[in-house]
């Protein structure tokens, strides 16, 4: 089952086309990874899906675990985040002066706030509690239950991307596209952060992966496209994309 649709996505920077008719399916329940070299659109495909941008051409279509498909083309990022699509970023974008565990709570969904009539009717009392308690349960899923009252800024590389992924989960995610995961990870944690996704994934949710270090991203994607110059060049599994040698040529170096 498809979880998202991208179908001939034209964006356009003036005079530059940075996408060209871009196609990709997203299949619920697995693991689809974006590689190409640098310019070749990956993050601005990842901005349009999101709703930095609008697109000159084509659709973005979400399906619901219903089996509903949404036209989220030109959405504004707050509904497409609404909606269940979460994106990560290559520099991530946490509180760095709030702990681990209120990074988390900042982003849990149907919050009531500390108003007067909330505050009397003491409802708040237990959602905080129920929000703690599946904060703590998400942390464990990440490997960062030990730094639930570490402040965001004192985590390592890795555990700075493991940090935004579980902000993602607590915000009810059903699709989540990780920018560059890994991106200056040591290699031990990056293989960590992997399995992690891996670990998640395999609980239901979808991942979209943009990253560069295919080496690693390889052993643990279900599904690879490669792009080059605002479009699609190749698509399979993982072994296949690697041997085609047209990403060899415009991505490896031949």
């Amino acid at each position: 089952m498809t979880i998202l649709q991208i179908r001939g996505i034209v964006k356009q920077f003036g005079a530059f086309r940075a996408l060209d008719g871009v196609d990709i399916t997203v299949e619920r329940g697995k693991v689809t990874l974006i590689i190409g070299p640098n310019g070749s659109g990956k993050t601005t495909l990842v901005n349009v899906i999101t709703g930095v941008y609008r697109p000159e051409a084509g659709k973005v279509i979400y399906v619901k675990k219903d089996g509903r498909s949404v036209d989220i083309t030109g959405w504004p990022p707050h509904k497409v985040f609404e909606e269940g699509v979460v994106r990560t970023f290559q520099i991530p974008q946490v509180f760095q002066k709030l702990t681990v565990l209120e990074n988390l709570l900042a982003v849990a969904r149907g919050q009531r706030g500390e108003g007067v009539i909330s505050a009397l009717l003491k409802n708040w009392v237990r959602e905080e509690e129920e929000n703690a308690k599946r904060a703590f349960q998400i942390l464990k899923a990440v490997k960062l239950a030990d730094k639930w009252d570490t402040p965001a800024y004192l985590l390592s590389a890795g555990e700075m991307k493991l940090l935004e992924l579980a902000r993602a989960l607590m915000a009810g995610a059903d699709l989540i596209i990780l920018d560059e995961p890994i991106a200056g990870v040591p290699i031990d944690q990056a293989h960590e952060v992997f399995k992690i996704v891996r670990e998640i994934n395999q609980q239901g949710t979808s991942f979209l992966v943009i990253e560069h270090r295919i080496d690693i991203a390889f052993r643990y994607v279900d599904y690879v496209y490669a792009m080059a110059s605002g479009r699609v060049i190749a698509q399979g599994l993982p072994e296949e994309v690697a041997n085609n040698p047209r990403v060899k040529e415009v991505y490896i170096g031949g």
